[in-house]
């Protein structure tokens, strides 16, 4: 087993969720979800509209409290400040401060999360996303695309052990898909759950795929089933984790509409 502030030792569990529910005005929205999914595991998060994709991750990344059931990312507890340190969140808003520049604006999340080697981190990921020459420019003039290589770098800035995203090529170029790939989705060793309505794009990075419809899982091809809570619920949908690339039913296939809340 790890050791604790250390990452998850390949075959742990980074990602973890038990009888996760979450209800707004008493309508239910995320039903009883269960979830093992291994470290270093890339994960497409798959489902119509409204399926509960995007509360689900705003549960995983600490946004937004469950109803009941109980998660851990990297072993922590959530609420825990162990959590909000080993995971990086890129969602559908950048998070971030638009009359900082780029510089500014990772000196101040560098403070935040007590990065120890700050300055050369800083400048690491800004060349990596291509914004070191407008590193002194006011964040609010760049484009969407910019907006969004900025916030990967952000959400790498404490290199994070998991990253949870919610449809994270939005506004990306082709290049900027690539870098996406590059510096997150496809990196060895780090855990990553995305929501993605890119059916397309999915077979290059994940290595397995869970699926929602109303709420409930109903495909999942990533956790660990040995380590699921619900035996029952492990034998109704297998969950086996894939040797090479993500394994896509043709219901997910045609399950094109993405955006859920």
């Amino acid at each position: 087993m790890s050791a604790p502030g250390e990452p998850p030792l390949a075959g742990e569990v980074a990602i973890r969720a038990r009888a996760l529910t979450r209800q707004y005005g008493g309508v239910t929205v995320v039903r009883g979800v269960d979830l093992a999914l291994p470290a270093g595991s890339k994960t497409a998060l798959l489902g119509a509209n409204g399926a509960g994709k995007t509360t689900l991750l705003a549960m995983l990344a600490g946004l937004i409290s469950p109803t009941s059931g109980s998660l851990e990312i990297a072993g922590y507890a959530r609420g825990s400040a162990g959590l909000r340190r080993a995971v990086g969140v890129l969602g559908h808003k950048p998070m971030l401060y638009e009359d900082l520049s780029p510089l500014e604006n990772l000196r101040f999340f560098a403070r935040l999360y007590r990065v120890s080697d700050a300055e050369a981190r800083i400048e690491a990921l800004l060349r990596q996303v291509g914004l070191w020459l407008r590193r002194h420019e006011r964040t609010a003039i760049l484009s969407r695309g910019y907006h969004q290589r900025l916030a990967l770098a952000r959400v790498l800035i404490h290199d994070p052990a998991v990253v949870i995203a919610d449809e994270p090529e939005t506004g990306l170029d082709p290049e900027g898909v690539a870098l996406l790939d590059d510096l997150a989705l496809r990196r060895p060793g780090l855990t990553v759950l995305a929501a993605t309505h890119r059916i397309d794009h999915i077979q290059s990075w994940a290595s397995g795929i869970v699926r929602l419809d109303r709420g409930r899982v109903v495909e999942d091809t990533s956790s660990l089933t040995t380590a699921l809570v619900a035996p029952e619920a492990a034998r109704a949908t297998p969950a086996t984790p894939a040797s090479s690339g993500a394994s896509v039913s043709p219901e997910t296939a045609s399950a094109t509409g993405e955006g859920a809340r």
